[in-house]
C-alpha cells in the first residue's frame, strides 16, 4: 500500500529526510513517532502527496501509495486515495459552516447528493460533532477545529488516511473518539492508517507497529511493546513511556481543594466575567484570582471557554459583563504585565528568523538584554536554528519560538495556551522547567492543557471550566502520580 526507496527531502540547504526505505501494508496502522523536528511531518507530507507537488522540497527516491507513483501522479487522484490531517486544523478548513467543510471532499468527488449527506453524517457522529454541524469553524475552540479536520478526511473514505498529531488539542472524550473511529475504519474498510503523534498512550493502543524517527531517519521499526522497552532510547529521545492506565476524568484527578485558594493579595483578578464572540457568551460569570508566584492549571473539554478565558485574562478580549484588574486596579497591558502563547504559533510569527522573532518586543520596549536573550534561545532549543526563517522549521520548533518570544518582556503572568503541540516530552519539559524557574522568582503561570502529566508535574492548583463556568477548584490529586506517560 506504502512503498519508500531511499527517499530524501530537503527544504534548500536544510535535509529533513534522508534515506528513507520502509513499506506499510494494505490495512495497517503504523504509528511514526520521534524528537520534535526529526521529520515526520515531512514524512506525512510526501506519503499524502504533498510533496514535491505543493511543498517547494528537493527530492530524491521513490513513492508509491495506493498504486500510484506519487512524484508522477496528479494531486486530484492522490486526493482521491490518501487524506491528510494536519497539526494546524485551521490550515484545511476554509468554509463558512461545518457541515459544508465535511462535504466538500465528497461533493468533489462527483457523489450523488445521498451519498454525501449519508457521509457527512456518519463523519460528524463519529467525532462528537452532530450538534455543531451549523457552527462556523472559525467560531470553534481549537479541539474541535481539529475534529472538523478530521471529519472532513474521514468524509472522503481514502483507502490512505495520514494524520499528523490528530489528538494534540482533543480533550479525553474526543481523543477516545477519535481513536475508536480511526480503529473502525481500520477493521471494518480495510484503510492503512498513518498517525504521526507525541501522545503515544492511546495510539500504541491502536498501532501495531511503531516507527521511530530521529534526524530525519529511522532508528527502530518494530513491535511497540519491544522498541518502547529501551529505556535509554526513550530518555535520550525525549520520549514518554506509553502506559496501560486509561485515561479518566478531570473530576477524578483534582483534590479537595485544601490549601487550592491560597490567601494574599491578587495579582489579577476576573470578577463575574461573561465573555465571547459575536454577543454569544463562551464563559459566564467566571470569577478567578491569580495571585504573584502561584501556578494554576485551566482545565476542561474542548469548546469549555479556556482560550477565551485566556483572551480575556492578557487583555485582548472586552468582557461583556465583569471586570478585569491586575494589581494596580487597571486592566492587564498584553506583552508587558501578561504575556499569552496561541495554540496556533504561527499566529503570533512574523519576522523573518527565529532570533528577530525572540528579539523583537524587548527591542520594541527598550529592554533587550542579550544575555537573558541567549539564555531563551538555549533553554527553548532553538540555538541552532535561530538564524531560519519561523515559518521554515517544524511546529513544534515554531510553538517553542512563540513561546520564547513571549519571555524577553518578563511578564507578571505568562498564559501558556495548550504548549504541547509538536512537542515530545524531552522539549516540552526542558521549556517548562524553565518556566518553572521563572514560576519560582515570582512570575504567575496559567497553564492550559489537557496533558495529565504536564498539569500535574507544574501546576499548584487547578481549576476546571466546564460549558463556560468554573465548576471546581483544587489541588493535583495523588493517583495522578501513577500515570506515568498517561496523554
Amino acid at each position: 500500500m506504502i512503498r519508500l526507496d531511499g527517499l530524501s527531502v530537503s527544504y534548500g540547504p536544510v535535509p529533513a529526510l534522508d534515506a528513507i526505505s520502509l513499506t506499510v501494508e494494505p490495512g495497517e496502522c503504523v504509528l511514526v513517532t520521534g524528537p520534535s523536528g526529526c521529520g515526520k511531518s515531512t514524512l506525512g507530507r510526501a506519503i499524502a502527496g504533498l510533496i514535491p507537488h505543493a511543498v517547494a522540497t528537493d527530492v530524491r527516491g521513490e513513492v508509491e501509495v495506493a498504486g500510484l507513483d506519487l512524484r508522477r501522479s496528479s494531486i486530484p487522484d492522490i486526493a482521491a486515495r490518501v487524506g491528510m490531517v494536519f497539526q494546524r486544523p485551521a490550515s484545511q478548513l476554509f468554509h463558512l459552516t461545518v457541515e459544508a467543510e465535511v462535504a466538500f471532499g465528497p461533493h468533489n468527488l462527483g457523489l450523488d447528493e445521498t451519498e454525501v449527506r449519508e457521509r457527512v453524517a456518519w463523519a460528524l457522529d463519529a467525532t462528537g460533532l452532530g450538534g455543531l454541524r451549523h457552527a462556523r469553524p472559525a467560531s470553534l475552540s481549537g479541539g474541535q477545529k481539529q475534529c472538523v479536520a478530521i471529519a472532513a478526511s474521514l468524509a472522503m473514505r481514502t483507502s490512505v488516511l495520514v494524520l499528523d498529531e490528530p489528538t494534540a488539542s482533543l480533550d479525553v472524550p474526543n481523543t477516545r473518539r477519535v481513536m475508536e473511529v480511526l480503529g473502525r475504519l481500520r477493521d471494518e474498510h480495510g484503510i492503512t492508517i498513518v498517525l504521526i503523534e507525541h501522545r503515544l498512550a492511546e495510539a500504541v493502543r491502536l498501532a501495531g507497529r511503531v516507527i521511530l524517527m530521529d534526524a530525519g531517519r529511522v532508528i527502530a521499526d518494530g513491535d511497540p511493546a519491544v522498541v518502547f522497552a529501551d529505556r535509554a532510547l526513550r530518555d535520550r529521545l525525549g520520549l514518554r513511556r506509553p502506559t496501560d492506565q486509561p485515561a479518566v476524568s478531570w473530576e477524578s484527578l483534582i483534590g479537595d481543594g485544601a490549601g487550592a485558594r491560597p490567601e494574599g493579595e491578587a495579582l489579577l483578578t476576573l470578577d463575574r466575567v461573561t465573555a465571547g464572540f459575536n454577543g454569544n457568551a463562551a464563559i459566564r460569570d467566571v470569577s478567578l484570582r491569580i495571585r504573584p508566584g502561584e501556578f494554576v492549571a485551566l482545565v476542561g473539554d474542548n469548546g469549555a471557554g479556556k482560550s477565551t478565558l485566556a483572551l480575556v485574562a492578557a487583555g485582548l478580549l472586552r468582557p461583556q459583563s465583569g471586570t478585569v484588574r491586575f494589581d494596580d486596579g487597571a486592566r492587564p497591558r498584553p506583552g508587558l504585565d501578561v504575556a499569552l502563547l496561541f495554540q496556533d504559533p504561527q499566529e503570533q510569527l512574523f519576522t523573518d528568523s527565529v532570533d528577530e522573532e525572540l528579539a523583537f518586543a524587548p527591542t520594541n520596549y527598550d529592554r533587550f538584554d542579550q544575555d537573558l536573550h541567549a539564555r531563551i534561545l538555549r533553554e527553548a532549543g532553538l540555538t541552532e536554528v535561530r538564524a531560519r526563517s519561523p515559518l521554515a522549521i517544524s511546529v513544534g520548533q515554531q510553538q517553542r519560538t512563540a513561546l520564547a518570544s513571549c519571555l524577553g518582556l518578563r511578564p507578571r503572568l505568562l498564559i501558556l495556551d495548550e504548549p504541547t503541540l509538536g512537542q515530545d516530552w524531552g522539549h516540552l519539559s526542558r521549556l517548562m522547567d524553565y518556566v518553572a524557574t521563572l514560576n519560582r522568582a515570582g512570575t504567575a503561570i496559567l497553564l492550559i492543557s489537557h496533558d495529565y502529566k504536564l498539569v500535574h508535574h507544574y501546576a499548584q492548583r487547578l481549576v476546571l471550566l466546564r460549558e463556560g463556568r468554573i465548576e471546581q477548584v483544587g489541588t493535583t490529586h495523588t493517583r495522578i502520580s501513577d500515570l506515568g506517560g498517561a496523554p
